[in-house]
């Protein structure tokens, strides 16, 4: 490494540190700020339940309310409150997050409430988070899932990543009949939404680096996943990393005891509770977080239950196909509905 490019990683990593302490930070040496976190000090949305809503004019943000799903875009194009208008803006920080209430009362006391809430039966759902820097997954996290593929009990999480291009809505479809892959199976998991910046956190400051919760799934082409030791063919199918319809904030859900279901068709496949997770969610945090830098809007899935379709007897798999409808269900972050075709 040459001289100049050592000092700028020197300077940047003692920018991050002071950033972290905010106007009281004191020097450190190059050493300790390796180790620091680069948290922002600025405000998570708290109390809420968010989602993005599909329009012909792009995303809205969706804000959910007794009177129905707030469109932020059109209340703010109509009453100026700064508020944010799209699911990145709240992750990024940009807007007033007090807006958001104050739209809703405004809206909800409008001749026109109508225009301005739509009914969650007819809501066209888009991702709850749109634009992911980065798609972390976690395998063979559920002692109970661990013992049916008869798997070694991992000492440290299992990494794999989806890409970008695998994101799916509520309602979606994933389109098997054009995939090379032919043994489809469900994964039910819950979804850690990252917000704030951070690097090297430690495990008791995890979970203020977690905005919020949803539901997933990762859809997995189980015979493309065992070509090789990578798992990324199976993984990262075109629609394969379903979420939502629901953001919850972090306040509201105790990631580490929720129940989480999955079903086929009607037929419950996945009964668990996500407190039989191996790493739990500020574990998992943490362990990701001494390898990359997790940016806000980062997803973690954090595995999957028992119950999956290659947890069955070789003869007992019936594996998923065209005209199946998936059905996702975690407690306090709402179900997740998608349909093969």
């Amino acid at each position: 490494m040459n001289h100049d490019r050592r000092k700028f990683l020197k300077t940047a990593a003692l920018g991050g540190a002071a950033t972290a302490a905010g106007a009281h930070a004191l020097p450190v040496t190059q050493a300790a700020a390796q180790t620091l976190s680069v948290g922002e000090p600025r405000e998570m949305a708290r109390g809420m339940t968010l989602a993005t809503l599909r329009k012909p004019s792009g995303f809205s943000l969706g804000l959910r309310t007794e009177r129905g799903i707030l469109d932020v875009a059109t209340a703010e194009a109509d009453f100026h409150e700064g508020a944010p208008t799209t699911i990145t803006a709240v992750l990024d920080g940009q807007g007033n997050l007090a807006g958001l209430k104050r739209l809703a009362d405004k809206a909800r006391a409008s001749a026109g409430a109508d225009r301005y809430f739509v009914a969650e039966r007819s809501a066209q759902f888009g991702p709850c988070v749109t634009d992911p820097d980065k798609i972390l997954c976690i395998g063979l996290n559920y002692r109970k899932h661990i013992a049916e593929m008869n798997a070694q009990v991992p000492k440290e999480p299992v990494l794999f990543s989806k890409f970008n291009t695998a994101l799916n809505h509520h309602d979606g479809t994933i389109q098997v009949s054009r995939e090379k892959g032919k043994n489809f199976d469900y994964e039910a998991e819950l979804v850690i939404v990252i917000g704030r910046t951070g690097r090297n956190i430690p495990e008791a400051e995890a979970l203020n680096y977690v905005f919020g919760y949803c539901t997933g799934n990762d859809f997995t082409a189980r015979d493309l996943q065992a070509r090789s030791s990578q798992w990324l063919l199976g993984k990262s199918l075109d629609g394969s990393g379903v979420i939502g319809p629901w953001l919850v904030t972090s306040d509201l859900a105790n990631g580490d005891n929720l129940k989480i279901t999955l079903s086929v068709n009607g037929e419950k496949r996945q009964d668990s509770s996500t407190s039989d997770l191996l790493f739990n969610c500020k574990q998992l945090v943490s362990y990701c977080s001494d390898y990359f830098t997790l940016k806000p809007g980062d997803l973690i899935f954090t595995g999957t239950p028992s119950g999956v379709i290659s947890g069955y007897p070789p003869d007992k798999r019936a594996w998923l196909k065209p005209g199946d409808r998936v059905v996702t269900s975690i407690e306090k972050l709402g179900d997740l509905a998608f349909t093969l075709t």
